[in-house]
C-alpha cells in the first residue's frame, strides 16, 4: 500500500521532498533493472522495435510510442576527434557551459542514450539507458548525467545548443564505480532565486544555501537507496541484441546500463501541482563527484517531455476553406458545458487558437481528467462545430481539430403583377453553368402570398430565372438575373409580371342567327379568333348572340394602348 505524504502538494514550490525509506515504488512494469534490452515478461527497450532515425548522422534522433511508453533515442559520434563535448575544466554546475569538439576518454565515449516515460496509476515513471563504445576493461566505471530542462533548446544563445537553466530543472546522475558494484541513481534540482528548494537545501558543490551566482545543483538524494529507483549494468555478455540501434554492433559487458525512476514517489511531481520538462541531454563525467568531475562527451540536447499534466491544442478550419479568425472556444472541466471554465482561446488567421491572456496556442498544465471544448463565438456565415469531450492523461498532449460547416444561403422570391398584387404559381430556378441548383414555386407553402424560398444554397454566383410563367401573365423582362450569395446570406429577389388581357371580336349575322369569328389584327399582327360550340347556338336570339362579344377569345395582350383592326366577313 502506498503511503501519501501531506507535504506532496507543495513539492514543486518548496523543493525536493522524499517519502519515507522503504516506501514501495513502482516502475510501470518496465524491466529497467535487469541490465538487458530484451522483454522477458512485461516491457523492455526492445519492445519499441526497430527505430527510424532522422537528422544528420552521427547525431540523429528517433522516437516512438509503444504500450503507452514514449521513447526518445539520441545517437552520438563514436571514437571521433570531432565528437561534441565540453571544454576543459567545465563542471556540472556551469550553466551554458562552453562546448568543444574532440574525442572523450574511452570509458566516457557514449554511443547513444535512451529515454522513456509513462504515467502509471498517477505516477510519472522515467526509464533511461546509456550505451558506450567497446571497453578495454570489464571493470571500467561509468558516470552519466541526464539533464532535464524546462526551457527550450538553444536558450544559451549563440551557436550553443544547450538550454539556459530554470529553477527546478532536474539532474539525474547514473554512477557506476565499475566491477560488480551496483549503480547508484542520484537526483538533484537546479536552485536559484526563484526555486530555493526544500527548507535547509544547500548547493551540492559549495555546501552553501542557494543561490550561488546564477544558481547551482542542490544537494543530491540517492534514489536507489531510498527505493525510488532501480538500476543495472550488464556485467557479462549481454543476452540480447539492441533492436533500437541505428546499425553497428550490440553492446558487450559493461557497455550498457539502464535505470527506472518513479519521479512522483521521488517528489519531483506533486499532487495538484503541474510541472513539465521539455528538453534533455546526456553527458559523460569523469567521476561521480560533482565538485571534481570533468564534463566529457555530450549527447543531445533534444526535445523530450516529462510531465504530470497534459495539454490540448485547438485548430480550426471552415468546410469551404474559409477563414475562421475570431471564433472563440471555451474549455470546460468535465463532460458538457456545465463544469467550471478552464479558459478560452481565439482563432487566428492561420487557424490556430490563441489562449486568452498570452500568446500560447496550447492549453497547458491540465491535470489528468475529462474536458469539453465548446465553440462559444461562431464566425458569420458558418454553423458551430460540435462540442468535443475528451480524456487527458498525465503528460499527454492532444490536438483537437474543429471544422465549421459553411452556413447555406437562402433566396427569397416575391412575385407581384403590374398592380402590385401577389402572384402564385410562378417557378423560379437558380443554376450554375446551365445546371439547375434549386427552385421554388410562388404561393408554396403559403397560398396567396406570391412568395417562395430556395434554401440550402452553397455560396457562389448563380443565374436566377422565371422558368414557369403563370397563365394570364407575361414574364418580367429583367430575368434572367445574376446573383452572388455569401455563406449564410439571405437574398431578396423581386419580380413583376404584367397581367395579360383578351380581345374579342365577333360579327352577328341576322340571316341565320349564327356567330361568325372575325380575323383581328393587333399591333400589326394577325391574331385568329376561334369559338366553340358553346359560344353560339341556333336557339339564341340575335341580341343574346351579340352579347357574347364580351366573352373570352384566344388573343392575349398586356394592359396599355394597342391598335386593332377587325375584318367583318
Amino acid at each position: 500500500m502506498r503511503r501519501t505524504l501531506s507535504v506532496l502538494p507543495a513539492l514543486l514550490v518548496s523543493g525536493l521532498v522524499f517519502a519515507a525509506p522503504g516506501h514501495a515504488a513502482g516502475f510501470g512494469s518496465f524491466e529497467s533493472g535487469d541490465g538487458n534490452l530484451a522483454q522477458d515478461s512485461t516491457f523492455d527497450w526492445n519492445s519499441f522495435g526497430a527505430q527510424t532515425y532522422t537528422g544528420t548522422a552521427p547525431y540523429r534522433t528517433a522516437g516512438s510510442v509503444a504500450s503507452g511508453w514514449t521513447l526518445k533515442a539520441f545517437e552520438d559520434a563514436q571514437a571521433s576527434g570531432t565528437d561534441t563535448g565540453f571544454a576543459g575544466g567545465v563542471k556540472q554546475d556551469d550553466d551554458c557551459a562552453t562546448l568543444k569538439g574532440g574525442k572523450a576518454p574511452n570509458k566516457d565515449d557514449l554511443k547513444r542514450i535512451y529515454l522513456a516515460t509513462k504515467t502509471v496509476n498517477g505516477d510519472v515513471i522515467l526509464s533511461l539507458a546509456w550505451v558506450r563504445i567497446p571497453q578495454n576493461s570489464t571493470s571500467a566505471s561509468a558516470h552519466v548525467g541526464y539533464e532535464f530542462n524546462q526551457g527550450a533548446s538553444g536558450g544559451c544563445g549563440g551557436s550553443s545548443t544547450l538550454v539556459k537553466r530554470t529553477g527546478g530543472d532536474m539532474l539525474v546522475v547514473y554512477d557506476f564505480e565499475g566491477g560488480s558494484n551496483p549503480p547508484a541513481i542520484k537526483l538533484s534540482r537546479w536552485l536559484n532565486a526563484t526555486f530555493t528548494g526544500s527548507p535547509g537545501a544547500v548547493c551540492e558543490v559549495s555546501g552553501n544555501p542557494p543561490p550561488i551566482g546564477g544558481g547551482c545543483w542542490g544537494d543530491t538524494k540517492i534514489l536507489t537507496t531510498l527505493g525510488f529507483a532501480q538500476a543495472k549494468v550488464n556485467f557479462g555478455v549481454i543476452s540480447s541484441v539492441d533492436a533500437l540501434k541505428p546499425g553497428g554492433t550490440d553492446p558487450s559487458a559493461v557497455e550498457f546500463g539502464e535505470a527506472g525512476i518513479n519521479l512522483t514517489d521521488a517528489g519531483v511531481f506533486g499532487n495538484g501541482v503541474c510541472a513539465a520538462f521539455g528538453s534533455a541531454y546526456g553527458v559523460s563525467r569523469s567521476s561521480g563527484n560533482s565538485a571534481q568531475a570533468a564534463m566529457e562527451d555530450l549527447v543531445g540536447p533534444g526535445a523530450f517531455t516529462i510531465a504530470n499534466c497534459g495539454s490540448v491544442t485547438i485548430t480550426k478550419t471552415g468546410s469551404d476553406g474559409g477563414t475562421q479568425a475570431g471564433a472563440v472556444f471555451t474549455l470546460y472541466n468535465g463532460t458538457g458545458t456545465g463544469g467550471t471554465v478552464v479558459g478560452t482561446c481565439t482563432v487566428a488567421a492561420d487557424g490556430s487558437c490563441v489562449v486568452a491572456g498570452g500568446t500560447l496556442t496550447t492549453f497547458t498544465n491540465l491535470p489528468p481528467g475529462t474536458y469539453t471544448v465548446h465553440e462559444t463565438t461562431v464566425p458569420a456565415g458558418y454553423n458551430a462545430a460540435a462540442d468535443q469531450t475528451f480524456s487527458l492523461a498525465a503528460g499527454e498532449s492532444k490536438t483537437l481539430q474543429f471544422v465549421d460547416q459553411a452556413a447555406p444561403a437562402t433566396v427569397n422570391v416575391t412575385k407581384v403583377d403590374d398592380g402590385g398584387n401577389p402572384v402564385d404559381g410562378a417557378v423560379f430556378t437558380i443554376s450554375q453553368g446551365g445546371v439547375a441548383k434549386g427552385s421554388c414555386t410562388t404561393g408554396a407553402p403559403t397560398a396567396g402570398s406570391g412568395q417562395c424560398s430556395i434554401t440550402g444554397v452553397t455560396a457562389g454566383t448563380y443565374s436566377i430565372d422565371e422558368t414557369t410563367v403563370p397563365a394570364g401573365y407575361a414574364k418580367d423582362a429583367s430575368f434572367p438575373q445574376s446573383i452572388t450569395l455569401a455563406n449564410g446570406e439571405t437574398k431578396e429577389v423581386g419580380a413583376t409580371d404584367p397581367r395579360t388581357y383578351h380581345v374579342v371580336a365577333f360579327v352577328c349575322r341576322n340571316t341565320d342567327a349564327k356567330l361568325i369569328p372575325s380575323a383581328v389584327t393587333i399591333d400589326g399582327s394577325v391574331r385568329p379568333v376561334s369559338i366553340g360550340t358553346a359560344d353560339a347556338t341556333a336557339s339564341m336570339t340575335e341580341a343574346a348572340l351579340c352579347a357574347l362579344t364580351k366573352g373570352a377569345s384566344a388573343t392575349s395582350l398586356q394592359s396599355g394602348s394597342h391598335s386593332a383592326t377587325v375584318v367583318i366577313p
